[in-house]
């Protein structure tokens, strides 16, 4: 097979090079369209390791071109950014905090915006601490062209103030009350002109979300904002359709009949899809046999049907605060697929034996058909099994014995995996509670007892043995990984540990990071110890290379256990299907471009997440908005040269408190070693992990922003106006308007410099 990483990358890279297609760079390095599927690999592998580049035109670009360097912009609040080169050039000066980046001034970022995939070439200037400065060259992808933003008028014109961080100016967006919008409506834009230092950007209003406050607008919002699919187009939903009007739960075909087995599920209270079940017997040897049933997805949405394309679009569930957005329409999600209680179901069992130890020695699986006995919610496993409840005198012995040796045999395993090495973190999970009316009244901590343990156990078991299944076939599949965490995080976040007085005496061994884990459970500083742990950690991907799963201590691991929210289960599903159809010709998932859908996946997941926790921000800052939130407990969980950032202990929220808010008499400045900022003449520390009460100063809806101040000194005697005044609490009109006072005066002065220069 030609080695067609390295044709492509010397035929890209060689002087003169133009950008073209994968069609004719197929050519072009000697290929046919008989190995097309080794070249399309070869293509998606290096774009995924960023070797090369692809524009949205489909253009294949190299990294480097002609002194050039490839990267990822990211913007500062000041307008200045930094190119996060796709390889480290040895050219570029390092420094502490952007070691390897490289440093562009606002006037030399032109109009590129943080996430853009650009070219840049290196100055001949340094910062004055050292720092290389570039000038961005070539905008390559843009990282998104439609925005979020409440709209304004002004000077008979209409504006965006897009939401968030990502620009600093208003986009102009031509006559007023297109599409009916009105003054504080928030909007959907796409940018035409992205804005630079000279210049205002301009767009057009792609759709009205509705007024800025109204009830659902926020959700709408961030679902724009990020792109997320949101209605299933009606030829999808069709296809669904027919799927339920063909499924017969009498027909079960080949599938391993288990409808009169003893099988349960333990789900949330407010679970709304069911999509697995356990069952648990023991032989005469004393032997577990584990059954773990997922709903067989695979069953209903066909490889390339409207269905899988949709649901591979989509790559994930999304759940947001109050909203679920499903990978799947709701007739197979909370339907077909959904695992009732007294239903028959179709699903891909995975049958795992244990010894009495908790040794894995056999796993099997088979499509079967099941029907559960009983569904639980987690509150109510434990009580059943210490036999202290008395809801659960009406469970059978069956099933009451079925979760007692469940919880018996999770903990073995549990046992069993800690002590070969696997990582937890104890971070705190919030859950946003709502009123009638959608609104937001507090949060909650999830819990994560042993009743959740149980089913965790069981998935992870499933997970483990699936992929070792088809790793002992040598068969290539969607592999979910967690790389090794890089040296130098680990020993910065063996010093912050220190810096709080607990010692790691091996920052690689997981054992000892552990260790530390539950030294701290229950402590002040278990957040920041937690939080700093992960910020040192890699994130978790798809992928079809053996790198294993450094938390959980595995060396293959995949997601087998939820197809209906997560594609990547799909996959695993359709690759069990065609062992059991062919068990000596399997091949596994076909090469081409296994590895680039692992990469989209990984983002789909990414993006999800992200858009979780900006809605529930923008939720929690609205209640503290609604009830006048003006003090708030909370935990120093950063220290930065400009300030400190704090996070509620109650309210999980994040914010600012500026060093020039810590006191007008001290000179405060920033003790890395420490992970402290510390006054001069007072000798005040702040440290990472401290607790301090904070007053709200000011709460942005539009840019996200969060800012605190000190409690002020209790004022005496005649000083109402001083003492009494309350905190900054801007309504999302009120940051409108102040917004726009400020924003007019940048309008006229830009609108004034593009006249001169025409």
């Amino acid at each position: 097979m030609p080695d067609f990483e390295k044709k492509i990358l010397d035929y890209v890279n060689r002087t003169g090079y133009t950008p073209v297609r994968e069609k004719t760079l197929l050519k072009k390095v000697g290929g046919s369209k008989s190995n097309s599927p080794e070249f399309e690999q070869a293509i998606a592998s290096l774009r995924t390791r960023k070797d090369i580049l692809i524009s949205d035109s489909g253009l294949i670009r190299p990294v480097k071109k002609e002194g050039w360097i490839a990267g990822m912009i990211k913007k500062t609040n000041s307008g200045a950014g930094y190119l996060i080169p796709h390889h480290k050039p040895d050219d570029i000066a390092h420094d502490q905090r952007h070691a390897g980046d490289l440093y562009i001034s606002e006037r030399d970022l032109g109009d590129a915006q943080t996430g853009d995939e650009v070219y840049a070439t290196v100055l001949n200037r340094q910062r004055s601490s050292g720092q290389i400065c570039g000038r961005v060259v070539e905008i390559i992808e843009r990282a998104s062209t439609t925005f979020v933003g409440t709209y304004f008028e002004t000077q008979g014109e209409g504006y965006v103030h897009v939401d968030g961080k990502i620009f600093n100016s208003p986009i102009h967006v031509g006559d007023p009350g297109a599409k009916g919008v009105r003054s504080e409506d928030k909007v959907v834009i796409d940018i035409l002109h992205f804005p630079s230092k000279n210049y205002l950007g301009q767009g057009v209003i792609a759709k009205v979300l509705g007024p800025h406050g109204k009830a659902g607008v926020d959700l709408l919002s961030i679902i724009y904002e990020f792109g997320i699919p949101l209605d299933f187009p009606d030829e999808v939903l069709a296809e669904a359709r027919e799927q339920a009007s063909l499924f017969d739960e009498t027909k079960l075909g080949n599938r391993r009949d288990l409808t009169r087995e003893t099988i349960v599920t333990i789900d949330p209270a407010d679970a709304r899809d069911f999509d697995d079940a356990i069952s648990l017997t023991r032989d005469e040897k004393g032997h577990w046999l584990l059954g773990v049933h997922i709903a067989d997805v695979a069953h209903f949405v066909k490889e390339g049907s409207l269905l899988d394309r949709e649901a591979k679009r989509r790559g994930t569930s999304v759940y947001l605060p109050g909203r679920v957005i499903p990978m799947l329409p709701e007739i197979i999600s909370n339907g077909l697929a959904s695992l009732q209680e007294g239903q028959i179901r179709f699903t891909k069992s995975a049958f795992i034996e244990f010894t009495p130890e908790g040794i894995p020695v056999h796993t099997e699986f088979a499509n079967t058909a099941i029907k559960v006995k009983q569904r639980f919610a987690y509150e109510q496993v434990l009580p059943i099994v210490q036999e202290n409840d008395e809801e659960g005198k009406n469970v059978s012995s069956e099933v009451r014995d079925l979760l007692k040796n469940m919880y018996h045999l999770a903990m073995l395993l549990r046992g069993r995996r800690f002590s070969a090495g696997a990582l937890e973190l104890h971070l705190a999970e919030v859950k946003l509670t709502f009123d009638d009316k959608h609104r937001v009244t507090g949060a909650v901590e999830r819990e994560h007892d042993e009743s959740h343990q149980i089913i965790e156990e069981f998935m992870l078991a499933a997970n483990v043995s699936i992929a070792e299944a088809f790793n002992d076939r040598k068969l290539r599949f969607l592999r979910r990984v967690h790389p090794s965490p890089e040296m130098p995080r680990q020993i910065a976040f063996a010093e912050f540990a220190n810096a709080l007085g607990f010692t790691l005496n091996k920052v690689q061994s997981r054992k000892d990071l552990q260790k530390l884990v539950n030294e701290v459970h229950g402590t002040p500083v278990e957040q920041a110890i937690n939080y700093a742990l992960l910020r040192s950690l890699k994130q978790a991907e798809y992928t079809d290379e053996e790198l294993g799963h450094y938390a959980l201590a595995v060396d293959h691991y995949c997601h087998f256990t939820s197809p209906i929210r997560r594609y990547p289960d799909l996959t695993i599903h359709r690759m069990i299907d065609e062992i059991l159809e062919r068990p000596d010709k399997s091949k596994g998932q076909s090469p081409q471009g296994l590895r680039q859908l692992g990469h989209e996946l990984s983002l789909r997941e990414r993006r999800a997440e992200s858009a979780e926790r900006e809605l529930t921000k923008v939720k929690l800052l609205t209640w503290m908005i609604d009830n006048n939130i003006r003090t708030l407990e909370t935990m120093i969980t950063g220290v930065e040269t400009f300030g400190m950032f704090c996070r509620g202990t109650d309210v999980p929220v994040e914010g600012l408190l500026h060093i020039s808010r810590l006191g007008k008499h001290d000179y405060f400045r920033q003790e890395v070693p420490k992970f402290s900022i510390v006054g001069e003449r007072t000798g005040q520390e702040y440290r990472v992990g401290d607790l301090l009460t904070v007053e709200v100063e000011k709460i942005d809806l539009d840019r996200r922003e969060l800012d605190f101040r000190l409690p002020r000194p209790k004022q005496y005697g005649n000083t109402k106006k001083q003492g009494s005044a309350a905190p900054e609490q801007r309504t999302p009109k009120g940051t409108a308007k102040s917004k726009k006072k400020a924003s007019v005066r940048k309008v006229k002065s830009k609108k004034t410099r593009k006249k001169k220069r025409k």
